[in-house]
């Protein structure tokens, strides 16, 4: 038996299809306990909206978004929050690693978080944060050789409720000294 790896893509433009996988794979994640800024229930409106907001700040080129998909479509994602303050061309975010259920354990969140560290290259970034409150995204950002920084207690909230801590972590993807001198649009 083979292992197909997932088709990892970005996405340039987010299609109704496209959104209705990505809000089904939101929902998902936050109904099985991911705390990534919903409560649950997290209605559908709910979802679709926010990913209505992520396809108009790709469509402005402040974020990346890539997508991972399986047989039966979308099945995990990550966004790169790419428009930093003037002070901190060189840097970008990752956010939003998301994988659903059904398609964990099988390579997809570590070719989303290479795929997204490639992204972030091509767009000169040298240096990425992130936060988690998952010990299962821990382990994958520890094994991917992003450096821990330290944990918040009582950050954000579970999705069914209680409070839970965050850490924090980087990862150095290039030489610093190469950085932009200042963001695009930006007066240096």
């Amino acid at each position: 038996m083979t292992s197909q790896l997932p088709r990892i893509r970005r996405l340039h433009a987010v299609s109704a299809d496209e959104r209705d996988a990505l809000a089904e794979v939101l929902r998902d994640c936050v109904a099985g306990g991911a705390s990534v800024g919903f409560m649950q229930p997290l209605a559908p409106a709910q979802a679709l909206a926010f990913w209505d907001r992520v396809a108009a700040a790709v469509h402005a080129g402040e974020r990346a978004l890539l997508v991972a998909e399986d047989a039966q479509g979308i099945a995990g994602t990550v966004q790169l929050v790419l428009a930093q303050p003037d002070n901190q061309p060189h840097r970008a975010d990752l956010a939003k690693m998301l994988v659903h259920r059904r398609a964990r354990r099988l390579g997809l969140g570590a070719a989303l978080l290479g795929a997204a560290e490639d992204a972030a290259r091509a767009h000169g970034k040298t240096l990425l944060v992130l936060d988690t409150a998952s010990d299962e995204a821990e382990r994958l950002y520890r094994r991917g050789g992003w450096q821990y920084v330290g944990e918040v207690p009582d950050f954000a909230l579970w999705p069914h409720g209680g409070l839970c801590a965050t850490r924090f972590f980087y990862r150095r993807i290039g030489d610093a000294r190469h950085a932009p001198a200042s963001a695009p649009g930006s007066a240096a």
